[in-house]
């Protein structure tokens, strides 16, 4: 604890002394090291606003240059102690965040032995279905086409949102190039090795994107999503069958995953109005 005793430097002479604890002093000692921009700071004062006290600085000697850094520096200690009012409800949970930057692989090791005995706490029960999740082609075209779903009954709110969530994420990531089998260096490279990655062979493949996608469309128990990838990259396809299959596993059950088709049994056209059980859901 750091106690500011009173003196002729104070602001605020209706205070007669003032205790300020710094507890990130604590598990950072570093803080007041020789090159840290605290040790060139003074405490001059106390200032009062409505029921809060704030300590008022001066920088001798610092490179700091605006008194809006000064105030995010003052700022710091206060924000940390608030932050950790928190940790005093898991003691555990304080002792490794306050050790990880004396010995971070002793913290690691201590949150993976928690995680191991909490797993029960931290891992829900599986909701969604022990079948494997099937997956068909139909006349599947990469600038044109649909990708059906099947589920075993129809999605509920929270399973929608986690589709639409899933189905968004997968366009943003293709659509910027992400999923090109064309640069895979580090997947592709020996598991023995220290990782390397080559800039210029990075930057000089032929990039792949993601030209369009439509909005899910729900009938019942099946859906339905036309997409336009435009290049023929089945890294896309492999990486939404994944996400899928783990989705069907542990949500909400999806029977089958139809690549390709204009038309999927059960499936109605001239069905477009909620009362019938028809909803859009924008990706």
């Amino acid at each position: 604890m750091l106690v500011l005793q009173p003196g002729s430097r104070f602001l605020c002479p209706s205070f007669p002394s003032i205790s300020l604890k710094l507890p990130f002093l604590n598990s950072n000692p570093s803080v007041f090291n020789k090159n840290s921009p605290w040790r060139r700071l003074h405490f001059v004062g106390v200032k009062r606003s409505d029921d809060n006290i704030r300590p008022q600085v001066e920088v001798v000697g610092s490179d700091v240059e605006s008194d809006d850094e000064m105030e995010d520096m003052a700022d710091f200690s206060w924000k940390r102690e608030a932050r950790e009012k928190d940790y005093d409800r898991d003691p555990e949970l304080a002792e490794i965040i306050g050790s990880s930057l004396d010995d971070p692989a002793k913290a690691k090791s201590k949150m993976e032995e928690r995680l191991r005995r909490k797993r029960d706490k931290i891992l829900h029960t599986k909701t969604g279905s022990p079948n494997p999740m099937k997956v068909k082609f139909n006349k599947f075209g990469f600038s044109n086409s649909y990708i059906w779903l099947e589920f075993y009954n129809a999605p509920m709110e929270k399973d929608v949102s986690m589709i639409c969530d899933t189905i968004r994420a997968w366009h943003i990531v293709g659509r910027l190039g992400g999923c090109n089998a064309m640069n895979m260096q580090l997947s592709q490279s020996p598991l023995d090795k220290r990782p390397s990655y080559d800039a210029i062979q990075g930057a000089n493949v032929t990039p792949t994107t993601f030209y369009n996608i439509g909005d899910l469309e729900i009938q019942d128990n099946l859906a339905r999503i036309w997409v336009d990838i435009g290049t023929s990259e089945p890294l896309l396809l492999d990486i939404l069958i994944n996400a899928l299959t783990q989705i069907s596993s542990d949500y909400v059950g999806i029977k089958q995953v139809t690549f390709g088709g204009a038309e999927m049994e059960n499936w109605i056209e001239d069905l477009k109005t909620e009362d019938t059980g028809y909803t859009v859901h924008k990706i």
